[in-house]
């Protein structure tokens, strides 16, 4: 099935062509296909609340398992959290430098609406906020939509979960079905995504003209080039400081992984090979066994970095900029709903719709903006994903004195090359959430429907 994926990443390029072409040939025409935009949405719009519930659920389940075999284990959730609210810093900052959409604005119908939107949260003091975070009933937050509330709901049964022990295992595994279930789901609805992208695509072009494709391309560019510097100027010095490690010799030596996320769109593709390959360099087992599959639930550097100049994005091209308070705000909510979130496309899109959705509704419908952009953006988050981890295996090692340097440097010399026949079958079974180390907050196998993609 990943075969047929490759047909919708040719489809969604065929269909932003195609909206290219019908939004400057005829103007009229592609504002009226506005809908088909719309309408994809309003599907990414109805699986945010069942998404966000189940992650965090999941990813509570991760942390109380991280947390349990102690230091190892605190310092790689300490260490992600930091590089992820790093990621989503740097995002911000050179979003707002390049302030890619200035100028796209795209109706005086969007302004006027954002401008009510505006109008109507500053009505609302603080305690009104904080008292709406809390739903009606128990299920309440997932029929109205209310994405902090469903945050709310989900980090209460988080905690009671992690709180009935063994117990409350069998409810976790029901939950991580569900959340196949959601993903699937998802999966189905990310085949509309070509129709999605036509449709937003033509009408932006339609009513803005070059200025849209000009627009688009800043944000491209600017992602690719945030994402290099990222992991050259953060991550780079930060490995040779601690550990004495030249990055691009790490990077080498992973260099048959990249090329196969290259290949797949897939960070977890590489998972079982991250696993192998960093024992080998010299990096303790059970290190390895939990920094490894953690960092792929919440050491998402590169969707974190993707999550804030796509909203910076869509809030400019929408003539709705954000104020530096709503910012760090939709900051803090982009960790927390980022994280346990499963390697499936579209799931960076209802992220980033749920934050949208909870700080600023009126800015939602931008999101069919990045649908046509999205995968051309997928590779590079899942490269600076996939980076981001093999560094934090790495340190994490060496500040718990499990890593062998000497060991990593005969590797990194081609002087103990990686034997391929050592590495485990990639088609193993499911872990299932509370099954040991191994399945900590480690993201499912990609399976058929799914595009395993890292957020």
């Amino acid at each position: 099935m990943r075969d047929r994926t490759r047909y919708l990443y040719l489809a969604v390029i065929v269909a932003v062509l195609a909206g290219i072409v019908v939004g400057f040939v005829w103007p009229e025409l592609g504002k009226e296909l506005k809908p088909l935009g719309t309408g994809f949405v309003n599907l990414i719009k109805m699986m945010i609340s069942p998404i966000i519930f189940c992650t965090i659920v999941l990813g509570v389940g991760s942390v109380s398992k991280a947390a349990r075999v102690g230091k190892v284990g605190g310092l790689a959730l300490g260490y992600f959290l930091l590089m992820s609210t790093v990621a989503l810093v740097i995002g911000l900052v050179v979003g707002n430098l390049l302030d890619p959409g200035a100028g796209l604005q795209l109706t005086d119908a969007a302004k006027q609406a954002a401008q009510a939107e505006a109008a109507k949260g500053g009505e609302s003091d603080t305690v009104t906020f904080l008292l709406g975070i809390i739903p009606t009933t128990l299920v309440s937050a997932f029929t109205e939509g209310q994405v902090l509330q469903t945050l709310l709901v989900a980090l209460l049964a988080g905690f009671a979960l992690q709180a009935m022990g063994s117990r409350g295992t069998p409810i976790l595994n029901g939950i991580a079905h569900l959340q196949r279930l959601v993903f699937r789901i998802l999966a189905m609805i990310m085949w509309a995504a070509p129709v999605g992208a036509f449709g937003a695509i033509a009408a932006v072009v339609g009513s803005t003209g070059i200025k849209a494709l000009q627009s688009l391309a800043v944000i491209m560019l600017g992602f690719y080039v945030t994402c290099l510097l990222f992991v050259a100027v953060v991550l780079g010095p930060l490995l040779w400081v601690v550990a004495r490690v030249n990055l691009l010799s790490l990077l080498r030596y992973l260099g048959r992984e990249f090329l196969l996320i290259l290949s797949t769109s897939s960070s977890e593709s590489a998972l079982p090979r991250l696993i192998a390959k960093m024992e080998h360099l010299g990096v303790s087992r059970p290190v390895v066994g939990i920094t490894v599959p953690t960092g792929y639930s919440f050491n998402l550097d590169g969707t974190a970095i993707y999550l804030t100049m796509a909203t910076l994005f869509v809030a400019s091209a929408t003539g709705a900029p954000l104020s530096l308070g709503e910012q760090i705000s939709l900051l803090v909510f982009m960790i927390i709903a980022s994280k346990g979130a499963a390697g499936v496309t579209g799931a960076g899109l209802a992220t980033l719709a749920g934050g949208l959705q909870s700080h600023r509704p009126d800015l939602v419908d931008g999101v069919g903006l990045i649908v046509g952009i999205d995968r051309f953006m997928s590779e590079a988050r899942a490269l600076t994903n996939f980076a981001g981890n093999a560094v934090a295996t790495v340190l994490v090692g060496t500040w718990t004195g499990g890593f062998d340097r000497e060991r990593a440097a005969e590797v990194l010399a081609g002087r103990d090359p990686f034997d391929e026949a050592t590495l485990l079958d990639e088609d193993d079974d499911d872990v299932q959430v509370g099954e040991g180390v191994e399945g900590q907050g480690a993201p499912e196998r990609p399976e058929e429907g799914r595009v395993a993609e890292k957020v």
